[in-house]
């Protein structure tokens, strides 16, 4: 698998989870419809599957995603939420994604 698709494979993956958690916040916090929870658990279980794809061990695959999902937290603050992040948020994206890159070419399944 290339970088690039690995950087797609998680990108999406991160959207898949926060969709996942962010409509029962809607639900909870904001008094949305409870019918919200049927695409959520369909989101997690989306999350669940393209985890699934990457040909490495599971907690590689997490420490990697990690930084790709800290990141895309930080997207979905500045798109969704509307609040633009600040340098510190850039410059921990910037540590985060790194890291994941540490790991990802650590791994010999990925390069």
């Amino acid at each position: 698998m290339s970088l690039i698709q690995t950087g797609l494979l998680f990108v999406l993956t991160a959207i898949a989870e926060i969709i996942g958690c962010y409509l029962p916040y809607l639900w909870l916090r904001e008094n949305a419809s409870i019918w919200l929870l049927l695409p959520a658990a369909l989101s997690l279980a989306v999350f669940v599957w393209l985890l699934s794809l990457h040909p490495t061990e599971s907690g590689r695959v997490y420490a990697a995603y990690g930084g790709v999902y800290v990141s895309v937290a930080i997207a979905w603050l500045w798109l969704i939420d509307g609040v633009q992040p600040s340098r510190w948020d850039f410059l921990g994206m910037a540590f985060m994604l790194t890291g994941m890159l540490v790991i990802i070419y650590g791994s010999s399944k990925y390069t």
